[in-house]
């Protein structure tokens, strides 16, 4: 009876050690709708969310491309994915038996005085051998553990390097539409600069006949030295922007690239339907990388306890063996070395290694949690930012035809003589910010929208 309750009780402790409670994934810890101000009104994006259809402009499909390609950042990514890959393919050797062959070739002599016949004795053995080495029996799912935490970890590795490409594409996106506003403003300077250059002439030209008085010709100057200033400064930004875009796509040589869009043309300004946050969320490849973390650490309690249960280990050989190589397979030889083994006593390693799995699983899902609420906030801020953008768009375009007006109104009053040059002047200052302001506004939506695609997931 005390050997049948012995069994029983250790069957029982053998049980719970062994025991790992089957993977849930935890509630998503943000609201099941998305804010009033972040309109999610509008089409359907996630049947054309690839970057190929999301993005219109053929010159961007090709500089995309081009980092995809060369882009150093997204090759250290790949790697290492690799490098997973492979620590899973390691891990996961362990549960198969490791064999091998071996040969071998023995000759030796002992001299008469040791062998103790009186005569000098001569022995030659040959041996060829297939082992195995101490395969474990996996009856406590230790290593089905170990290699299932290999494999999430691995799989987590792939969702990086799909972050790191949705992040390129989005960064390529950002950089190119700054170089498409650099150029822009850049343009609307040069004429700037030139018209300011031309205004100075004729000021200059009706104070030598007395049309016009010294601190106009004042003015004049000072607002054309103001536009080479501002040239100046945009130059330095457009090649700014042009060496953030070659550094992205690996400085890679860009001739033969098809014709850009100009901002206006760039699309992206289409309401969308992002869908419910469940939905977009756990689609982002981020959150599911963190899912995939998760799941390595439930896995690693599992492991950590079957390292309490007993170890299997099975030692077996087989082949043949001969005292003369002509006749080596004549003669058979075989072995076979089962063991098994139970801790008894490690002063608390194994209860530390799973309070150590059990803690991690902690931390995991914490960051799962936070990964989810960071993405909740990205999109949701990103939803209003266009929302809001296009209200600004809309007045920026309606205030630049005002300021336009303006101008042409005041440069009849100037023709009819009824004001001067100052007048003028303010005008076009006027309107060259409404410019201005219009195509920085063009790219914050642009950006905004190139944002937007990294934090819906990308078609990832």
């Amino acid at each position: 009876m005390l050997k049948k309750a012995l069994c029983a009780g250790l069957a029982l402790f053998l049980g719970a050690c062994s025991h790992t409670d089957d993977f849930q994934r935890p509630e998503l810890p943000v609201p099941t709708q998305w804010p009033a101000r972040a309109d999610a009104s509008g089409q359907d994006l996630q049947a054309s969310l690839d970057w190929e259809h999301y993005f219109v402009d053929p010159r961007l499909h090709a500089l995309i491309a081009l980092a995809l390609q060369n882009n150093r950042d997204l090759r250290i990514a790949v790697a290492r994915v690799q490098e997973a890959r492979a620590q899973y393919g390691i891990v996961g050797a362990d549960r198969f038996p490791n064999l091998s062959l071996g040969a071998s070739a023995t000759a030796g002599a002992t001299p008469p005085d040791l062998s103790g016949t009186g005569t000098e004795l001569n022995g030659q053995r040959y041996d060829l051998a297939l082992n195995t080495l101490s395969y474990e029996v996996d009856f406590w799912g230790r290593i089905a553990g170990l290699t299932e935490a290999a494999r999430d970890r691995y799989l987590a590795s792939e969702e990086a390097r799909k972050v790191a490409r949705l992040s390129l594409i989005a960064d390529v996106a950002v950089a190119y539409f700054s170089l498409l506003q650099s150029e822009e403003l850049l343009t609307l300077a040069r004429a700037t600069t030139a018209a300011r250059a031309q205004s100075l002439d004729v000021v200059q030209k009706g104070r030598d006949i007395g049309a016009a008085y010294d601190f106009e010709v004042e003015e004049a100057t000072g607002s054309l030295e103001a536009a080479r200033s501002a040239q100046a400064t945009l130059e330095n930004q457009r090649d700014n922007a042009q060496n953030q875009l070659d550094y992205l796509i690996g400085n890679a040589a860009q001739s033969d690239l098809p014709q850009g869009l100009a901002l206006d043309a760039q699309g992206l300004d289409t309401p969308l339907a992002a869908g419910l946050p469940s939905q977009v969320l756990l689609q982002r490849p981020d959150v599911i990388g963190a899912e995939q973390r998760l799941r390595a650490a439930h896995a690693d309690i599992g492991a950590a306890r079957a390292a309490f249960l007993p170890k299997v280990l099975l030692t077996a050989g087989a082949g043949v063996a001969s005292a003369g190589l002509a006749n080596l397979f004549n003669g058979s030889a075989w072995n076979f070395e089962p063991s098994i083994t139970l801790p008894l006593f490690d002063a608390g390693k194994l209860s530390s290694g799973v309070d150590m799995a059990q803690a991690r699983k902690v931390i995991a899902v914490a960051e799962y949690e936070k990964t989810i609420q960071v993405a909740f906030r990205e999109v949701a801020n990103l939803l209003s930012v266009r929302s809001s953008l296009a209200l600004q768009a809309r007045s920026a375009e309606i205030g630049e035809r005002a300021q336009l007006r303006r101008l042409e109104i005041v440069r009849a009053r100037q023709n009819a003589g009824l004001t001067g040059v100052l007048e003028v002047l303010d005008g076009e200052r006027e309107l060259l910010a409404a410019r201005q302001l219009r195509v920085q506004l063009r790219r914050a939506q642009l950006e905004a929208s190139a944002q937007l695609f990294k934090a819906l997931g990308g078609g990832a």
